[in-house]
C-alpha cells in the first residue's frame, strides 16, 4: 500500500509540475530563511553560555546619586570596590577586573598599534574558560610584565614557533616595558561579549599607576565576581549598601557622591544590559532585534504555508473524481487523508533537502550580512539541522491536514456526477490567506523603510559641529606629538589643526569632579571629559550657548578654567546656561571657575541622549590630533603627512580615520539590521509572489471557458485582465488596512531603542502600499494577458 501511496503522489507531482515547483521551491525559500535566522538567533543567545561557571559570575556594575536627583547608570566601577568587595564579603570566590586598551608592541622591526588589548587580574583564567594551550591558569597573569597572547597574535609576532618565554616591548607613558609571554590560548569565540588579542596582568598598570587599586571614584575598570557555590546574588546584593557605608559612608556625604551597587548575570549582560561603559569597547547586542527576527522568520514560514494550504486546496477539485473512485471501490476517509498528509509531508522533505542545499550555499553571504560568523557550516550543528527536518515533517503534517480533510470529505456521488464546486468556504479561505500574506508582505516591506529612514536620519541629522574632511590621527600621547602637529601645520593641504584627548564618535572617558551647582554646594559626580587645546572649539565649530571659548588672551584658561555642555548645566539645576557661568569645579587636581557653555552636541551616536560633559585645557592628556584637510589633492596631502610622521615619530605605525567614516561606523549595528530585513523582505515577496502566481494561474485555468465565451461576445484584452485582476488587488487592499496598525505598533516599539528617532510618516504606508500593488499586478498580469490573449476556439473546446 505504501509503495502504491508513493507511486500516486510521485504521479501527481508529475503530472502538475507548475504548482509542485511553486509549492517546493516556496516552501524551500521558506524553511531556508527560516533555518538562517534560527542559526543568527541561536548565535545571539548563546552568547558567554560556554562558561562553566557563567551561573555563578556576576558583573558588578554601579550608580551614581547626586543632589540634583540625577542617577546614572555605569557598567564601570572604582579599581577599589571589586577587591574590597572579595575580601569583605564571604558570598565572593573570586574577582576579576578588565580595561581594555590600545597599546603599542614591537618586537625588533615589527610593531603594532594593538587596538585590542585587555589588562587583566592573575584569576582570569580560573574564573573564564577561555582555552589556554600554554602556561598555568594561576599564574600567567600573576606577575608584573606578564601576558597572554591568543593564537592569532602570536602567529603575527612569532610566526610558528612557540610564543612562551619569548619577550615584547611595550613602550608607555615615556616608560618602555618588556613584557614576558607566559601563555598562549585559543581565540577567543565570537559569541563571547569579552574581546581581547592580547591580555597583560593587571599587576604591570602599578608601575605607571601607582596607587589605582586604592581608588574607588576612578570608574575605569569593568569588574566582574565569581560567587561561591550555593551563594545568592540577591543576598549580595543586599549587603552593598551597608558595606558601602562602612568603606565610604563618610566620604561619600562629604563629596555628595552616592554610589549603589547591582550584580548583573554574566548570560544576561551582551542582549539585556543597557548600561553606559566610559572605558571600553565591551559587545553589546539587542533582545528586541532577536525578537524582530524571530518574529520575521516565523511571518516566512507562515507565508509558505500559507502558499502550500492555497495551492493545494485550489486544486482539490481537479483531484475530486480521483477520490470519489476512490471511494466508490471502498477506501475510507482514513486512508485517503494519511494519503494526501502523507503527499504534503513528501513534498516538505524535498524542500527541506531543498533548504539544507539553499542554507549552505548561502551562509557565507548570510554571515557577511550579519557581521559576524553565526555559523562555520551547517554540520558544526547536527541538532539544528535535526530540529529544521522536524519542522519540515510538522509543516507537512499541519499544512496537509485541511487539505487532506477537504479532499477526503467529497461526495463520491455529486463528485462522479460532475457537479462538483468549489465552496463558499474554500473560496474565503483562499482569499483570507492571500491576505494574510501579502498583509505580512506589507508589514515587512513598511518596516524595512522604516528601518532605513531610521540610519538615514541618524546620518543626516545636525549634529551640532562639522565633522568633514577630518582626519584624526591618533599620536596615542607620544612625546613627539606637538612638534608633529606643528610640522602639518605648515602643510599646503592642511587648513587648521587641533589636539584633544577625544574627538566625537570615539571612545570617551569620565573623571569625577566637584562642581557648585544652582543652590550653590559642591556637586560631586563623574562627568563625561573632553582635554582640549584652543583651537578645538572653533575648528569643530561648536557653538556657545553661553560665556566664551577657552582663549590664549586668558592666562588663567590652561589651568582654571571649565566649559559645560547645556546637559551638564542642567543637571546642575541650572535654569538656563548663563546661570552657569562662574561656578567653581574642582576636577582632578584643577581648581577653578566655568566661562562658558557650549550647545548640546552628539559626541555619541544618535541611540544614547546627550551626556553632561566638561571640558578643560590639559595638554599631558592630549593625543588625538584632529587635521582639517582639503579636498583637493587629498592624496599628495595624507602622504605628506605621513612622511611627517615617519619623521618625528618613527617608532610607531602611522594611521589615521576620517571623522564622518568613523563617525558613520557607530551605526553599523542599524546598517547590518537593516540589510538583514531588507533581504529577508525580498524574500517574504518573492514567496508570496509565488503563491500569487500559482494562484492565478489555477484561476485563470478554472475560467478559461468563461474568458472564451467573453472573448467571442466581444470583450477587449483590457477587461479580461481587469476581471482576472480585480479580485486580487482587492485583496492586497485588504491587507494594506490590516497591515498599517500593525506596522506602527511594532515600529514605535523598535524606535523606542534610539534616544532619537525618525517620525513614521504617512507616505511610508504609501509607498508600501503602492510597491506591493506593482508586484502583485506584475505577477498577476502575465497570467491575465496570456489568458486574455489566448484563441477563444482553444478557450472554448478546453473542457
Amino acid at each position: 500500500m505504501l509503495r502504491n501511496y508513493l507511486k500516486i503522489a510521485f504521479r501527481n507531482l508529475w503530472k502538475h509540475r507548475l504548482f509542485s515547483i511553486i509549492n517546493i521551491t516556496g516552501l524551500a525559500v521558506g524553511m531556508t530563511a527560516c533555518f538562517l535566522i534560527f542559526l543568527y538567533v541561536s548565535f545571539e543567545l548563546s552568547y558567554d553560555k560556554f562558561h562553566s561557571k557563567a551561573d555563578r559570575i556576576y558583573r558588578l556594575v554601579c550608580n551614581i546619586k547626586t543632589p540634583t536627583e540625577t542617577i546614572d547608570n555605569f557598567s564601570n566601577t572604582g579599581w577599589a570596590m571589586a577587591p574590597n568587595i572579595q575580601s569583605g564579603l564571604p558570598e565572593v570566590e573570586s574577582f576579576v577586573r578588565l580595561k581594555e586598551d590600545d597599546v603599542l608592541v614591537r618586537k625588533g622591526t615589527l610593531k603594532f598599534q594593538e587596538k585590542n588589548a585587555v589588562w587583566a587580574d592573575s584569576a582570569f583564567f580560573r574564573v573564564f574558560d577561555f582555552k589556554l594551550l600554554s602556561g598555568h591558569a594561576g599564574t600567567v597573569l600573576k606577575e608584573p610584565f606578564s601576558i597572554v597572547l591568543t593564537q592569532s597574535a602570536a602567529k603575527k609576532y612569532f610566526g610558528n614557533e612557540d610564543p612562551v618565554g619569548q619577550t615584547l616591548t611595550l613602550p608607555r607613558n615615556d616608560m618602555t616595558i618588556t613584557a614576558t609571554v607566559t601563555g598562549l590560548m585559543q581565540d577567543i569565540p565570537e559569541n563571547s561579549q569579552i574581546k581581547g588579542d592580547i591580555l597583560i596582568s593587571m599587576s604591570s598598570r602599578k608601575a605607571f599607576s601607582p596607587g589605582e587599586d586604592e581608588q574607588w571614584n576612578n570608574l575605569q575598570a569593568i569588574s566582574y565576581l565569581l560567587l561561591k557555590p550555593g551563594a545568592s546574588a540577591s543576598t549580595l546584593e543586599a549587603k552593598f549598601p551597608a558595606f558601602l557605608e562602612d568603606r565610604r559612608g563618610d566620604i561619600m556625604r562629604h563629596e555628595q557622591m552616592f554610589f549603589s551597587l547591582f550584580l548583573e548575570p554574566l548570560k544576561d549582560i551582551y542582549l539585556h544590559s543597557n548600561r553606559v561603559s566610559f572605558e571600553g569597547k565591551t559587545e553589546t547586542g539587542s533582545m528586541r532585534n532577536v525578537y524582530v527576527f524571530s518574529s520575521v522568520a516565523l511571518l516566512i514560514l507562515l507565508i509558505a504555508c500559507f502558499n502550500f494550504i492555497n495551492l493545494t486546496t485550489a486544486r482539490a477539485s481537479q483531484r475530486a473524481r480521483e477520490v470519489g473512485v476512490r471511494k466508490v471501490v471502498g477506501a475510507v476517509k482514513k486512508n485517503l487523508s494519511l494519503q494526501f498528509i502523507g503527499e504534503s509531508v513528501l513534498m516538505c522533505l524535498m524542500a527541506y533537502v531543498l533548504a539544507v542545499i539553499l542554507s549552505a550555499l548561502l551562509l557565507p553571504v548570510f554571515n557577511y550580512l550579519a557581521g559576524k560568523a553565526v555559523a562555520q557550516n551547517l554540520f558544526e550543528n547536527p541538532f539544528s539541522l535535526l530540529i529544521l527536518l522536524l519542522g519540515a515533517i510538522g509543516i507537512g503534517i499541519l499544512a496537509g491536514f485541511y487539505p487532506a480533510w477537504v479532499l477526503a470529505s467529497f461526495k463520491p456521488v455529486t463528485v462522479l456526477k460532475g457537479r462538483f464546486v468549489t465552496s463558499a468556504k474554500g473560496i474565503m479561505l483562499r482569499r483570507g490567506l492571500v491576505v494574510a500574506q501579502f498583509a505580512i508582505s506589507l508589514i515587512l516591506i513598511a518596516s524595512t523603510i522604516i528601518v532605513y529612514k531610521q540610519l538615514t536620519y541618524m546620518r543626516t541629522q545636525d549634529l551640532g559641529f562639522r565633522k568633514d574632511h577630518t582626519m584624526v590621527i591618533d599620536s596615542y600621547s607620544d612625546p613627539a606629538r606637538y612638534a608633529f602637529k606643528e610640522a602639518i601645520d605648515g602643510l599646503s593641504g592642511v587648513q587648521s589643526t587641533t589636539i584633544s584627548s577625544h574627538v566625537p564618535g570615539g571612545d570617551h572617558s569620565g573623571y569625577y569632579a566637584e562642581i557648585e551647582n544652582r543652590q550653590g554646594d559642591m556637586q560631586v559626580t563623574t562627568f563625561e571629559v573632553y582635554l582640549v587645546d584652543f583651537d578645538f572649539i572653533s575648528q569643530y565649530q561648536v557653538k556657545m550657548a553661553a560665556g566664551r571659548q577657552f582663549s590664549r588672551n586668558f592666562a588663567t584658561d590652561s589651568t582654571q578654567a571649565m566649559i559645560l555642555n547645556e546637559a551638564a548645566a542642567d543637571m546642575l539645576g541650572y535654569r538656563s546656561p548663563e546661570e552657569a557661568l562662574g561656578g567653581r569645579f574642582n576636577q582632578n587636581g584643577r581648581v577653578g571657575k566655568i566661562i562658558g557653555v557650549v550647545k548640546d552636541f552628539h559626541y555619541h551616536s544618535l541611540r544614547e541622549k546627550i551626556q553632561p560633559l566638561t571640558m578643560r585645557i590639559e595638554p599631558n592628556e592630549w593625543k588625538l590630533i584632529s587635521v582639517k584637510v582639503s579636498a583637493a589633492d587629498l592624496p599628495a596631502t595624507i602622504a605628506a603627512i605621513e612622511n611627517a610622521w615617519n619623521a618625528l615619530i618613527p617608532a610607531r605605525p602611522f594611521t589615521y580615520r576620517f571623522l564622518d567614516t568613523s563617525f558613520d561606523n557607530q551605526y553599523r549595528g542599524e546598517e547590518r539590521f537593516g540589510r538583514l530585513f531588507l533581504n529577508f523582505a525580498i524574500l517574504a515577496i518573492f514567496i508570496s509572489c509565488l503563491g500569487l502566481l500559482g494562484l492565478a494561474s489555477y484561476t485563470t485555468l478554472q475560467r478559461t471557458k468563461e474568458i472564451g465565451i467573453r472573448k467571442v461576445m466581444g470583450a477587449s484584452v483590457a477587461s479580461v485582465v481587469t476581471l482576472l485582476s480585480k479580485d486580487f488587488i482587492k485583496l492586497v487592499g485588504i491587507a494594506i488596512l490590516i497591515a498599517v496598525p500593525l506596522v506602527l505598533y511594532a515600529m514605535r516599539q523598535w524606535l523606542e531603542g534610539f534616544a532619537y528617532q525618525t517620525a513614521i510618516a504617512w507616505w511610508v504606508f504609501v509607498l508600501a502600499g503602492l510597491l506591493a500593488l506593482v508586484v502583485a499586478l506584475l505577477t498577476i498580469g502575465f497570467q491575465s494577458v496570456r489568458a486574455a490573449l489566448m484563441n477563444p476556439v482553444k478557450s472554448l473546446r478546453s473542457e
